[in-house]
């Protein structure tokens, strides 16, 4: 009941933070998002799917992090940098938490998609990152590596929870690889709406899997 009830705020507090946005509305920007991601946050402590107590712990770090990197990210000046090392550390413990809470050897076979979608991307950002090539290659591979693990985690099939973490994860990879196609090589048409979409939606499916 907590889980629906604390789902449906998630919600309708990510349409308020998106109809902020697209009205510029600041102060409702400031408290709608970090709002969003507290109610996803206390949906990862009520869960209660058979997994350890440091997956569902690590996990809400992950969350943690990622308040910190809303909040670099949506401020008045650039926080950019501080934002990127923010969502660095919860995808790294979101690795910690896919890897040490059943995920099956690596494979090179699992890892052919993720190898694919890097080079692509670096492809069509290089020419336009300047000074950033090296953070962005970075977080890419460990973006990457996150969702690898989650996808390994869930071919090994003996993990409650292990196929909504995957989904999540792979919506993460299409919100970022969205948020940086439109802050580095063009802006494009209802950006907002398609990166935060996916955005609340990965982290609410890997809240869920907790």
């Amino acid at each position: 009941m907590w889980i629906i009830l604390l789902s449906a705020l998630v919600f309708i507090s990510a349409l308020l933070h998106l109809r902020a946005e697209y009205t510029k509305r600041k102060p409702s920007i400031y408290f709608f998002k970090p709002l969003t991601m507290l109610f996803i946050i206390l949906i990862a402590l009520q869960t209660k799917n058979t997994v350890s107590p440091f997956y569902k712990y690590t996990i809400v770090c992950g969350l943690v992090f990622s308040v910190a990197g809303d909040i670099f990210l949506m401020l008045p000046t650039d926080r950019f940098i501080a934002g990127l090392v923010s969502f660095l550390l919860a995808h790294l413990c979101y690795i910690a938490a896919f890897t040490f809470e059943g995920a099956r050897a690596p494979g090179l076979l699992t890892a052919i998609p993720f190898l694919i979608y890097g080079a692509v991307m670096l492809r069509i950002l290089l020419p336009h990152l300047g000074g950033m090539k090296v953070p962005v290659m970075i977080y890419m591979l460990v973006i990457s590596l996150m969702a690898w693990q989650a996808l390994n985690r869930w071919v090994g099939g003996a993990e409650q929870g292990s196929a909504l973490a995957l989904a999540g994860a792979l919506l993460f990879v299409v919100s970022d690889s969205l948020l940086a196609m439109n802050r580095f090589k063009s802006r494009f048409q209802n950006a907002q709406l398609y990166i935060m979409s996916t955005y609340f939606m990965a982290q609410w499916l890997i809240a869920l899997s907790t």
